[in-house]
């Protein structure tokens, strides 16, 4: 399990991975500036020119390590990975619940729930921390708005409702996003969530983070036999993850949007790092861009107690230890899907 702490990031052009032995070799200009053993690994993930050998995509299939293709400003193009882990019983299962309407808003629900909890804390954690910098009023307005929308969760019996409450929860939630954002407020000011693309830097960063996130949980939903693309929440769609997107949606306020906070009020990027073209859309420098990665390396390193096992663990295994649990609740172990709930 380990190994889903390491993500292999690899952003500079040009650069070519190959296999040597039992190590992935990058490359640049014919000289080496990594060798890693394969077994540390958990993922890679390529950004723009970037190359691998076919010696390498096969070995890295073999040993279960998805080699994922984005472009150079972080949307994605396309994953090579090995036969699905995992066995056909708890893929079946998973299909046959998806098409069941009362499993599908039972889970639905949970995810949601989890997500909106998330968010909550996210906002109760600006009051206890920075209170003397943000617009209190506002925020716990949107806080008890939000704590009101997830006692609806368990009123509502269908899909379209629940996709109802959770849009009048992000509303709320980011409609005092900006208050959040301590430093920087000439560079960084968020108005409302926008993307594909971004139009400013704070969505471009969020972006970019969220992209991270999908790449992880995708993963750890393979790694342990399900289809990501049969979600319950997110339906059926070609070319759409729709399980990793609803896993994903509790790790949002948590891990994403508080990457994205730190990272500005910290100063850890400048808007100097940001570039908007004639069309509007905002990208991220190389230094930007590699920043983040280090950053959000960093907080997957990061200890916290899983609020269902009741135990220590590093941020990046969350995702593995949602997937298993996801698992063990389709096949029927555990009464229901619980979601993570930061506390």
């Amino acid at each position: 399990m380990k190994k889903h702490l390491n993500t292999l990031f690899v952003t500079t052009q040009g650069a070519y991975l190959s296999k040597e032995g039992e190590t992935v070799v990058v490359k640049v200009e014919n000289e080496v500036r990594l060798r890693m053993p394969i077994h540390l690994i958990g993922g890679v993930v390529c950004f723009g020119n970037v190359l691998c050998s076919p010696f390498l995509l096969g070995f890295c299939a073999e040993r279960g390590v998805a080699v994922s293709f984005l472009t150079e400003h972080g949307r994605f193009l396309a994953r090579v990975q090995g036969p699905v882990s995992g066995n056909v019983l708890l893929r079946r299962e998973q299909y046959r619940k998806a098409d069941d309407p009362k499993t599908t808003v039972s889970m639905a629900a949970n995810v949601l729930a989890g997500k909106l909890a998330n968010c909550r804390t996210v906002l109760q954690r600006a009051l206890r921390d920075h209170a003397d910098k943000v617009n209190v009023q506002a925020i716990r307005e949107a806080s008890s708005g939000v704590s009101l929308c997830l006692e609806r969760l368990g009123r509502e019996s269908d899909l379209d409702s629940l996709r109802g409450v959770e849009g009048n929860a992000a509303n709320l939630y980011f409609g005092v996003y900006n208050e959040l954002i301590t430093a920087q407020k000439e560079d960084f000011t968020f108005e409302e969530r926008n993307r594909r693309p971004p139009l400013d830097n704070v969505n471009a960063l969020l972006s970019f983070v969220y992209t991270l996130v999908m790449h992880d949980v995708r993963s750890a939903l393979e790694s342990v036999g399900l289809d990501p693309a049969v979600g319950f929440l997110h339906r059926d769609r070609p070319g759409r993850p729709g399980l990793a997107l609803d896993v994903m949606e509790e790790f949002r306020p948590f891990l994403a949007d508080r990457l994205v906070l730190s990272l500005i009020n910290l100063k850890k990027v400048r808007g100097s790092g940001f570039k908007k073209s004639d069309s509007g859309a905002v990208t991220m420098s190389d230094e930007t861009r590699k920043e983040v990665l280090v950053s959000y390396q960093n907080r997957k390193q990061e200890e916290i107690v899983h609020p269902f096992l009741d135990e220590k663990v590093n941020v990046g295994m969350l995702f593995h230890i949602q997937a298993l649990l996801l698992a063990r609740a389709l096949r029927g172990d555990l009464d229901g899907y619980p979601p993570f709930i930061w506390k």
